[in-house]
């Protein structure tokens, strides 16, 4: 893969991961709802934390 693609994958990814986690996303998790005994809050915000890593980990090694 050239260089200019990976990073552009990874700048997108960056910025994913700021909107994913900035307050507009969070405000609609951030209820007195449990899932699975977890506050739905900490639930998101693992869940997206995670699908971010396999995402940049994805990125980082594919060889188009």
């Amino acid at each position: 893969m050239k260089p200019g693609h990976r990073t552009a994958r990874l700048v997108a990814l960056a910025i994913l991961g700021c909107l994913l986690f900035n307050y507009p996303i969070l405000a609609l998790f951030n209820r007195p709802v449990t899932i699975l005994g977890i506050p739905a809050l900490y639930a998101w915000i693992f869940v997206a934390w995670t699908v971010l890593i396999v995402l940049m980990a994805r990125a980082v090694e594919r060889d188009d």
